[in-house]
């Protein structure tokens, strides 16, 4: 036996039982949009951050995360830090993944 439901007008009616199709619809347009203007630039950035630190050689100026300005003097290949001159005579080791920008690129945005 069908189930039928009465509207205001005393006719009967079926429900639908599919689903609607315009809530998918909605749900993957959300995800292109998030997927479009959040991930993927992201994705862009740390690509080009990655680039950036596998070129480094020596001599490079460089900015860390902490916001410290130094050279490059030894990039001790086998491990993940860097020798870092802050200052005449003054070095610091840091980890290689605290490297972000290269000083020319920072002074000119």
């Amino acid at each position: 036996m069908p189930f039928n439901l009465l509207d205001a007008a005393g006719n009967t009616q079926t429900p639908q039982g599919g689903m609607d199709y315009t809530m998918i619809i909605m749900l993957v347009a959300m995800f292109a949009i998030l997927y479009f203007f959040m991930i993927r630039p992201q994705q862009k950035k740390q690509k080009e951050i990655q680039k950036f630190r596998n070129s480094l050689t020596v001599g490079s100026k460089v900015i860390t995360a902490g916001g410290v300005y130094g050279t490059v003097k030894d990039l001790n290949e086998g491990e993940n830090y860097l020798t870092l001159e802050v200052s005449k005579g003054v070095t610091i080791q840091i980890d290689r993944n605290y490297v972000f920008a290269d000083t020319a690129q920072a002074t000119q945005k």
